[in-house]
């Protein structure tokens, strides 16, 4: 009866520690470190991965660490790009392929914590653009990359349909008025992406989620944290 009881308490903790309470927007978000390392205790996946770590020698353009942002300010306090362990390997072996056609990718956002999207609704509330606050984003999940193709030679950005966080019907995958090479650009983004699973948003054409993001909590875990 004791060893019962022993096992049942254990079971009772474990549970009880990782139960993540809702914010007041009614969402569940991982707000300590402690919590994300229990999680990750239990399921490796759940690791945000350091891209750069990762995938040696990836370019990085992280506007929000800097004021080159359509917030007008810097976000976030260091040019870092996080995202969970299986999102990280799908990107490589998307690096790897593009790889051989000269080319590579350049990544503008990754894992986002919860309290940036907080910031970006209340600056701009067009949600076709940027995530509520009571759903929460892709990214805070770290389950979603923004990037584009660069030449590897020279790192020059292919021409794509709009400069990164241009909010305008342009930016929509599916605007067809434009340059024949500007289309062919972004078919071949997109096609590579989702041939590695991830799907292209209906807004953004360099946004894209990975299609396991429904298994991965929402998280307000600063970047310092994550070393």
């Amino acid at each position: 009866m004791k060893k019962l009881l022993f096992i049942f308490l254990v079971l009772f903790v474990a549970a009880h520690a990782q139960e993540i309470s809702k914010n007041k927007y009614g969402l569940k978000v991982v707000e300590n470190i402690e919590l994300y390392k229990q999680l990750t205790a239990d399921d490796s996946s759940k690791v945000l991965v350091d891209i750069e770590d990762f995938i040696p020698g990836i370019r990085l353009d992280i506007r929000y660490a800097t004021d080159n942002n359509f917030t007008g300010k810097k976000v976030y306090t260091l040019p870092k790009a996080f995202v969970r362990l299986p999102v990280a390997a799908a990107l490589k072996e998307i690096q790897n392929e593009l790889k051989q056609q000269g080319l590579e990718l350049k990544i503008f956002d990754a894992y986002r914590p919860y309290d940036a999207t907080v910031l970006f609704y209340n600056i701009y509330h067009d949600t076709n653009f940027v995530a509520s606050v009571w759903t929460g984003s892709r990214h805070n999940r770290g389950c979603a990359v923004d990037l584009t193709i660069i030449n590897s030679a020279s790192g020059e950005e292919l021409n794509m349909p709009t400069p990164y966080d241009d909010f305008t019907e342009k930016a929509n995958p599916a605007y067809a008025d434009l340059p024949e090479n500007v289309l062919q650009n972004r078919a071949l983004l997109i096609n590579t992406m989702e041939k590695h699973g991830f799907k292209v948003i209906n807004s953004e054409w360099w946004h894209f989620d990975y299609n396991g993001w429904k298994d991965y909590e929402l998280m307000n875990i600063g970047f310092e944290e994550l070393f």
